[in-house]
C-alpha cells in the first residue's frame, strides 16, 4: 500500500498531530493514494482532510516502509509542509478516523508520538523545519516529433499525452506554492503550463532566452539568479538542451527529465536546502 502525508510545523517548532481511536496512536497527518494520485497530491489532499488545514510542501523526507497489523507492507511517503493561512485547528470536526487534532511542541512531539518509525522522521525534518520557497525546472511535455514537423519548430505543439500531462502538473506546481510561471517563448513550453496559469489566475512571463533557439549561458544564469532571490516559489519551463545549462547555474549535479518531469529545488535566502524529482 502506499500512502502520503507530511510532518505540518510552524514558527516557533510546534508540530502537528493527529491522534486515531482505531488505533489508539498519535502519528502524523497522512493517508493512502486514489487510484492515479501522485504522492505529492496526496500529501496535500491527506492534511486537509485529516486536520481541516491547507498546507504547502517542503522538502522531502526519507520514506517509511513497515509492516501493518494485517501483514501487508505499507509505503508512506513524507514532506514537510507548512500551513496556508489560519493554522487555528480548534474548530475541526472530530470523527471516528481522526478525534483529536493538536499543535504540540518539538521535544513534546517526540515523546507523544506512538512509533519509532515516526519519532526518526519527526528527527529528519527538525533541520528542515525553516520554511523555504520552491523552484521548480521544468521540462515541457511530450510534443510533437522534430522529424515530423516542417514548419518552425518554435511553434512545434505538444501532443496529447502532453496536454495530459500538463493538466496533471497542475496540483504539484500548487503543492509547492508556485506563485509565478517563467517560460520558454516555444508554443510547446507555454502549453505546459497554460493549465496551471489558467487554474490559478497566477502571472506568466516568456522568454527567447530559455528557448532552443536563443538561449544563452549567461541569460540563464541571470534569470536563475534572480528566481532564487525572487522570495516567491517559481516555475521555469524550458527544453531538454538548455537543462544543463539551467543545472549549471543552480550549482546541482547533472540530470535526465523526462517530458513533463521537474526538479523542485528547495531554497532559503539564495541558498539551496534541498532537491528532489518527479517525473510524470
Amino acid at each position: 500500500m502506499r500512502a502520503a502525508g507530511a510532518v505540518v510545523t510552524r514558527k516557533g517548532g510546534d508540530v502537528l498531530l493527529v491522534h486515531r481511536p482505531k488505533y489508539d496512536d498519535w502519528s502524523f497527518p497522512k493517508g493512502k493514494l486514489d487510484p492515479g494520485e501522485h504522492a505529492v497530491t496526496a500529501a496535500v489532499r491527506e492534511v486537509a482532510e485529516e486536520t481541516g488545514l491547507d498546507v504547502r510542501l517542503g522538502p522531502a523526507l526519507a520514506s517509511q516502509r513497515y509492516r501493518m497489523l494485517s501483514g501487508r507492507w505499507k509505503s508512506v511517503e513524507y514532506w514537510t509542509a507548512r500551513v496556508i493561512g489560519s493554522d487555528d485547528v480548534t474548530s475541526y470536526r472530530v470523527n471516528d478516523e481522526i478525534d483529536a487534532v493538536e499543535w504540540v511542541d518539538w521535544q513534546a512531539a517526540m515523546r507523544r508520538l506512538t512509533y519509532p518509525y515516526d519519532r526518526d522522521t519527526l528527527t529528519e525534518a527538525w533541520p528542515l523545519r525553516r520554511k523555504t520557497r520552491a523552484l521548480v525546472v521544468l521540462r515541457h511535455g511530450r510534443a510533437r516529433s522534430r522529424g515530423g514537423w516542417k514548419k518552425d519548430d518554435r511553434k512545434r505543439p505538444l501532443v496529447q499525452i502532453g496536454d495530459t500531462q500538463a493538466q496533471r502538473l497542475v496540483p504539484l506546481l500548487a503543492a509547492f506554492d508556485v506563485t509565478s510561471a517563467h517560460s520558454s517563448s516555444s508554443v510547446r513550453c507555454v502549453q505546459t503550463v497554460t493549465p496551471y496559469v489558467d487554474t490559478t489566475g497566477w502571472p506568466t512571463k516568456l522568454y527567447d532566452e530559455l528557448s532552443e533557439e536563443g538561449s544563452s549561458a549567461e541569460a540563464v544564469v541571470e534569470l536563475v539568479d534572480s528566481l532564487l532571490g525572487s522570495g516567491e516559489s517559481t516555475v521555469l519551463c524550458t527544453h531538454r538542451p538548455v537543462l544543463p545549462t539551467v543545472l549549471d547555474a543552480l550549482r546541482v549535479p547533472d540530470l535526465t527529465l523526462d517530458p513533463g518531469g521537474m526538479l523542485v529545488v528547495h531554497h532559503r535566502k539564495g541558498r539551496i536546502v534541498a532537491t528532489e524529482v518527479h517525473q510524470p
